[in-house]
């Protein structure tokens, strides 16, 4: 009997554990499901992206004369509806692990069995599942670096190669793929498969050597720019962990490191998935916090006055992505600097980051904010003007972001003068202050 090969977040046709076990039925209907529940809450840059690697998606399936089913609803209904018009047996996924994917495949399941058709989970977005790997007494890791070991020692299959021609099938009625607008001026990354790959090649040739080195540096091409692609699953990090096992030196190894950071994430919130909104450690809910009208509308338009934290707020509405490094200064600034509770800056990054991924967003918000996994205490404190001296030595990220201060001595803290004569606005807050008043803060729930 026919089945039903619903793309979530793998958008690929290689390497794709589902998808090869539809292709094992007789006769395949790909399906996509515009989902209000997610499609609305993303932002502009993230539908955009979507509807693009759609598109690449139905130009693959297209070289085999298939063509990708969109549907527009609630997926209990819409998958179901598909299933029956086809008359398929089984519905293939890859397995959904977060809070709420987890939540709406089991009522999908439900409702497919009703129905007499199986729902089958094969593979996942990750080389291992969350909760796969766990401590001596069968708990989750909470500390990465203990995770990270047993992850390593747990392993993973390697790719798998591209299924052969399969007998396609269609519904009657669709959806046409979306293609929303985006601001003027952004550019986004080219989306699908193909674009995935040859972006992680151009990385392997060019860029794995001096990796450990140059991530750290914002004004480098030093990063891969794979996470889009990791996002939606138009490459499976298995792929990219065999590339890397063939690679020798500290840069291969420090990128499957970053890897292994994304899967950690991935299982702390299977593991404890209130904490895609609260705080993994709830001691830090207690804390006094200021009200985000005072500042938050600066820090999101990059106007704070502090030029590193200025620039990767510009390069988020500019481009839909911001540089790691970067990501962790603007995120100490909001939540020590500026009393403001993680949530707000982790809503913002969700609905501007064409990459924003639930797990490793707001763990990384909270790690940041001294309040999640981190073994740091939380009087670490960052330094925005020494941290941008630091990792971005000449300045250039500053000022390609911030092009008011293109042509100042210091573009890292530039003097009152040169601030006016620029037009750059004058720090919101003195640092050295809110490091105090920050510690105060903690102090007081300790």
């Amino acid at each position: 009997m026919p089945s039903v090969m619903w793309f979530r977040r793998d958008l690929r046709l290689g390497d794709n554990p589902a998808l090869l076990e539809a292709y094992a039925d007789d006769g395949v209907l790909p399906l996509f499901v515009l989902d209000p529940a997610l499609w609305g809450p993303a932002g502009p840059v993230r539908r955009t992206y979507l509807g693009r690697s759609l598109r690449a998606l139905d130009e693959s399936l297209a070289q085999g004369r298939g063509r990708l089913q969109v549907v527009r609803g609630d997926p209990v209904r819409r998958v179901v509806l598909a299933a029956r018009e086809v008359g398929a047996a089984r519905v293939h996924v890859g397995a959904d692990f977060g809070p709420y994917g987890h939540r709406r495949d089991a009522d999908v399941e439900r409702a497919l069995a009703e129905a007499g058709i199986e729902l089958v989970r094969t593979g996942s977005p990750y080389a291992v599942a969350p909760g796969r790997v766990t401590n001596g007494s069968g708990r989750p890791y909470q500390v990465f670096t203990p995770f990270s070991k047993a992850w390593a020692d747990h392993g993973w299959r390697g790719p798998l190669d591209p299924p052969a021609d399969a007998s396609w099938l269609a519904l009657e009625e669709t959806t046409a793929i979306p293609d929303p607008a985006i601001p003027e001026g952004v550019e986004l990354p080219e989306a699908g498969e193909a674009a995935a790959l040859r972006r992680w090649h151009e990385f392997l040739d060019d860029r794995v050597a001096g990796y450990a080195e140059d991530r750290d540096r914002p004004g480098v091409a030093g990063t891969s720019h794979m996470s889009v692609h990791l996002k939606w699953g138009e490459i499976h990090p298995r792929t990219m962990l065999a590339d890397l096992a063939r690679h020798r030196g500290v840069g291969a190894q420090t990128y499957r490191k970053e890897l292994a950071w994304r899967e950690f994430y991935a299982d702390v919130l299977f593991a404890r998935p209130e904490t895609a909104r609260e705080y993994l450690r709830p001691e830090f809910a207690r804390m006094r916090y200021d009200d985000p009208a005072d500042h938050l509308d600066a820090w999101r338009r990059g106007r704070t006055g502090f030029p590193v934290v200025d620039a990767g707020m510009r390069q988020l509405l500019a481009t839909g992505w911001m540089h790691n490094r970067v990501r962790m200064i603007v995120a100490s600034f909001l939540v020590k600097d500026l009393h403001v509770e993680w949530q707000h800056g982790a809503r913002h990054f969700m609905r501007w980051l064409v990459d924003g991924d639930l797990a490793s967003n707001q763990h990384g918000w909270q790690w940041t904010a001294g309040c999640g996994t981190d073994a740091a205490p939380y009087f670490r404190v960052f330094n925005p003007t020494s941290q941008g001296r630091k990792f971005d030595p000449d300045g250039a990220y500053v000022r390609r972001w911030v092009p008011e201060l293109a042509d100042v001595a210091d573009p890292h803290d530039p003097d009152p003068a040169a601030r006016a004569k620029a037009g750059y606005p004058a720090p919101v807050v003195d640092h050295a202050e809110e490091r105090r008043e920050a510690l105060a803060r903690w102090e007081e729930i300790r």
